[in-house]
Formats: structure tokens, C-alpha cells, sequence
């Protein structure tokens, strides 16, 4: 059972999400956002509460064994020593992008090169304390606009400029970020701290601007519903993130938190084909999460819904309960 002081941490925590997407309601969200970084105590606040949380909370309970599976960070650091070194992962893909491209040209022909990594290079982004530091075949750039760590550096991700290197105004600032240079971004329970859709697209746009081809975006959301009952809601956020040029590679509930892993596809028509074919009605390229569909501040953790989203098809929902079950995606035909 959680202790007063972990429900007065995420009671801070939550409270600063929904007061910004409740005055994003009323003002331009690029306003609410800009404001909001401004407030400098609120952002100490919510940067020492995140890190008491992670490092006194979530991280401890997870050094119990039954609990291990459910970390956050573990799952991020063995998803991506799966796909970069061990390499099964990321062949298969590049033979599903030739299938397909395959058959949308006939005259198709794209020799591979070997992906060479002695190390990852990571960028985390809404770090807070550097997790990832401590594994030694990681190459960590640790960003947050509220560091709790001298090794974290500050770094609006939002509006932060893409270019052919880093520049900074020293070692605890980041002025700009390389294009197509890292192998992996890490958003840890990041894209709900966004008060509105687009600015979560900014993101995720941005994180396909800096990475490799065929690196990987991992999204950790917070979800402590029913495995399953939001699958509806992340299948709209794989065609979201698929006419970006990303492809939904693995798929997993952990205890309170969806994980998901979506590769740089190296052919943008690769993604696109699979939203042509998997559209349905409800899908649209928005980013939103459940907390968006809230009736106020005082609403329960469970999504209120309007109507059209309430009234499902009960064969269509049950075909999405499965598609919320872990797995890697290989329906990429």
C-alpha cells in the first residue's frame, strides 16, 4: 500500500499535468507550455518529487525479485540490447520493409549495411536523474527542463533547434541537438506531461529527426487499467506515430505503465502502408492520452469517454484487447 508521502508525491505530480491541461483548454498550449517553464519553484518542486518518487519508490520496489519485470528502466535497457546487439529484432524488420516495399515496386533492391554499435547512444529525454548513466554499454545525453542531477543538462525538447551537432553554453545546458545521430529516445513517462496532442507530435517528430535510420523511439506511458482496456486509444497512437515514418515494433503491459517500441523505418512507405491498410473509423493523427477525456480535475483514474469512443463494437473491442497483449508486431504485411 502506498505511504502518505508517495500519495502527496503523485498527488504533486498529477495536479501540475492536469493544471496545465486545463489552462491549455482556455490558452494557446505553446503559452501554458512557455509559462509554465518559467515558474521555477513549481519545477523544483515537481523535479524533486519525480526523483524521491523513482529513486525512493518505483526503483526500490523493484529491486524485489517478483517485482524486476516491472521496472521501466530495465525494460528500456533490455529492449535495446535485444534489438542492437542481438540483432534478430532489427533483421527481421529490414526483411519485412524489403517484403513490402517488394511489393509496392517490383525493381526494388536496397543492400543493408551491418548496424555497427559498440555502444548505444541514448537520449533521454525528461530524465530527471540520469538512470540510464549507470549501464556501461550506453552512451547517455540526459535532458530535462528541471534537472534533479548536475549530470542531467537543461534542455527544452519542445523548442530546442536540430542541427549537425551539439552546442551548449556549458556542461549543464543544451542549445542544440544532432540530427539522425542517436540510436535510441527514450520518452519515460514524458508525452502526459505535454498539456496538449500536438505538442506530444512535436516530440515525437523531433525524436524521429535525431535518430538513426532504424533506431528506436521507447514510449513509457501510465496506464493502471486492465491490460487491454486502452488498447483502442494506443492503436490510434501507432497510426499516429506510422505516418511519421515510425513502425510499432513491440508492444508491452507492465504493472501501471504501457511500453511500446516503434523503429525509424528505413523506407517512410513502409509505415504509411501499414495506416492505409489498418485505418478505422476512429483513427486520426492525434496524439491523445487517457486523461485528456477527463470531465474535470476531481475525475477517477478511469477514462471518461464521449459516446462515439463509448460505443464500440463489441467483436472490434475484443479484437483490440488482444492487440493490447505483449508481443512483438509482425503484422506488417
Amino acid at each position: 500500500m502506498a505511504s502518505e508521502e508517495q500519495l502527496a508525491l503523485s498527488g504533486l505530480i498529477k495536479s501540475v499535468h492536469q493544471r496545465l491541461r486545463d489552462s491549455a483548454k482556455g490558452s494557446h498550449p505553446d503559452q501554458v507550455w512557455r509559462d509554465h517553464l518559467q515558474n521555477e519553484d513549481l519545477l523544483k518542486q515537481y523535479a524533486n518529487a519525480m526523483h524521491k518518487l523513482a529513486i525512493c519508490y518505483w526503483d526500490k520496489t523493484m529491486e524485489v525479485s517478483c517485482k524486476k519485470d516491472n521496472s521501466r528502466i530495465e525494460w528500456a535497457v533490455n529492449s535495446c540490447r535485444d534489438y542492437f546487439f542481438r540483432h534478430c529484432l532489427l533483421n527481421l524488420f529490414r526483411e519485412k520493409d524489403d517484403k513490402v516495399m517488394k511489393a509496392l515496386d517490383e525493381t526494388h533492391s536496397h543492400p543493408h549495411q551491418p548496424y555497427q554499435i559498440d555502444r548505444i547512444r541514448l537520449l533521454d529525454v525528461g530524465s530527471c536523474y540520469n538512470p540510464f548513466s549507470v549501464f556501461a554499454d550506453f552512451e547517455v545525453t540526459a535532458i530535462d527542463i528541471a534537472p534533479a542531477q548536475e549530470s542531467v543538462r537543461y534542455c527544452d525538447f519542445l523548442e530546442v533547434p536540430l542541427g549537425s551537432d551539439f552546442a551548449g553554453d556549458s556542461e549543464s545546458s543544451i542549445e542544440s541537438l544532432s540530427r539522425t545521430y542517436f540510436d535510441a529516445v527514450v520518452f519515460s513517462l514524458l508525452l502526459e506531461y505535454m498539456p496538449s496532442s500536438d505538442q506530444r507530435l512535436q516530440c515525437c517528430q523531433k525524436a524521429y529527426d535525431t535518430l538513426k535510420p532504424e533506431g528506436i523511439l521507447l514510449i513509457i506511458t501510465p496506464d493502471s487499467r486492465h491490460q487491454g482496456a486502452n488498447a483502442k486509444l494506443m492503436k490510434n497512437w501507432r497510426y499516429t506515430l506510422g505516418l511519421m515514418g515510425f513502425t510499432r515494433i513491440k508492444i508491452e503491459k507492465l504493472e501501471h505503465v504501457t511500453c511500446m517500441v516503434f523503429r525509424k523505418s528505413l523506407f517512410r512507405e513502409v509505415s504509411e502502408r501499414w495506416c492505409k491498410i489498418h485505418k478505422e473509423g476512429y483513427m486520426e493523427p492525434v496524439l491523445n492520452i487517457p486523461q485528456d477525456f477527463k470531465c474535470d480535475s476531481s475525475a477517477n483514474d478511469d477514462v471518461q469517454m464521449e459516446g462515439t469512443e463509448r460505443t464500440v463494437d463489441y467483436m472490434v473491442e475484443i479484437k483490440e484487447m488482444f492487440g493490447g497483449l505483449p508481443f512483438v508486431d509482425e503484422d506488417m504485411s
